[in-house]
């Protein structure tokens, strides 16, 4: 199993994550993937932007057989010089090989490392989201983010009060500025933590939230999408995008297809437990039915309707990004375009063609009206029509 030591730095006047770990090709290859990677040629390492996005993309590598170890949540740079254990452990790193002293055993900080007790609340409270069945990705998102918390506080659970979760919002949070949606993460496993596990100082009900931001939906036009959908060559990744955007589909929704999903004769997709485990079904075009069933011909998917290079194995999502990355690069589109932004544009375009809101919400799979009216404020629709005061000048 491949170990990655990451690391906080400021390189080139930008808040960097260093990430130190055995050459190994493979390794690189899904490094490389996260957005904004670069090598460093006097750290003679790998690194990435210091935010949750990147964390994120880390954190789910562990699923992929890597152990992550946060050095810059255990080591501060100030003492770094003055520990002998952690000069070792530099010159160690950097000859290629990994040290067989558990890095949690260096105690230099507040923010102390992760004992046993708070190995053992992460436990249970891992274990308490499996049996409820929070999918595994928020499992780990929240459970490192309480683990932060935790070592951030260097207290005993039953100890903690609100003022320390108020401290860690305005001391490490906003001091380091962190994402609005990094600080709700953080606040939404606290909260699940202290409200289903224990009954201490801590009041969830006290806990406010920062204030929402109002960001609007990106989206493409319908020319732009079409570029971008027919510029694979490869006829199941134009499959694949093609599917997301005629469908509004979820990036996971879409890798988590099986062939018997498509139901040609009714014209339906069916999509089962996405987003909040609900099951929904949207429609199919004639089109996208002929499309699909020409990738069918071709390729004869068994297990999952989209798999990788071996059969019966699902697709990855890092491929499924390089994939759009690679159309959006020849369809000569400049926009920092993701695969959200496909999903965004069909609700969007569905609202221009006069498909009532309510209709969209459903095939979207939105729990509340208030998620699909966003799209209202991005529709061009009747916004076009208005004529400005000036023109009459």
């Amino acid at each position: 199993m491949q170990t990655i030591l990451v690391e906080q730095i400021y390189h080139r006047d930008e808040d960097r994550l260093l990430l130190r770990f055995k050459k190994d090709q493979a390794l690189i290859e899904m490094i490389r993937k996260i957005p904004d990677c670069k090598w460093s040629h006097t750290n003679a390492a790998w690194h990435v932007p210091n935010t949750p996005e990147s964390k994120l993309e880390l954190v789910r590598l562990t699923g992929k057989g890597v152990t992550i170890r946060w050095v810059d949540q255990i080591v501060p740079k100030a003492v770094s010089k003055s520990n002998p254990d952690l000069n070792t452990l530099s010159k160690t790193i950097a000859q290629g090989e990994l040290p067989q002293k558990n890095f949690a055993e260096v105690k230099v900080t507040k923010a102390n490392t992760p004992g046993v007790a708070i190995t053992d609340e992460l436990t249970q409270f891992r274990r308490y989201m499996t049996q409820r069945r929070y999918s595994d990705r928020t499992i780990n998102v929240y459970n490192e983010a309480l683990k932060v918390f935790l070592m951030y506080t260097a207290k005993p659970v039953t100890e903690i009060a609100n003022k320390d979760l108020e401290q860690f919002n305005h001391d490490y949070v906003i001091k380091h500025r962190y994402s609005l949606s990094f600080q709700n993460q953080v606040i939404n496993a606290v909260k699940l933590f202290f409200r289903c596990i224990y009954n201490t100082k801590f009041d969830v009900d006290a806990v406010e939230r920062p204030r929402r931001e109002h960001k609007l939906p990106n989206v493409l036009s319908k020319a732009e999408m079409k570029r971008i959908i027919t510029s694979p060559t490869n006829l199941k990744h134009r499959a694949m995008l093609s599917l997301i955007y005629a469908c509004g589909l979820r990036r996971s929704e879409l890798l988590n297809l099986k062939p018997a999903d498509v139901d040609s004769k009714r014209g339906l997709l069916i999509i089962n437990l996405a987003k909040g485990k609900k099951d929904r079904v949207v429609p199919l075009s004639e089109k996208t039915i002929t499309m699909l069933r020409d990738y069918y011909k071709a390729y004869k998917p068994k297990k999952w309707l989209f798999e990788g290079q071996e059969k019966e194995l699902q697709y990855s999502d890092t491929s499924l990004h390089a994939v759009l990355k690679i159309a959006v690069e020849k369809a000569g589109i400049k926009k920092p375009v993701t695969l959200h932004w496909l999903r965004h544009s069909y609700a969007t375009h569905l609202l221009e063609s006069g498909t009532d809101l309510r209709y969209i919400q459903e095939l979207l799979g939105h729990k509340s009206s208030k998620t699909t009216e966003i799209y209202t404020h991005v529709s061009t629709q009747s916004i076009q029509k208005i004529k400005s005061p000036f023109d009459d000048l």
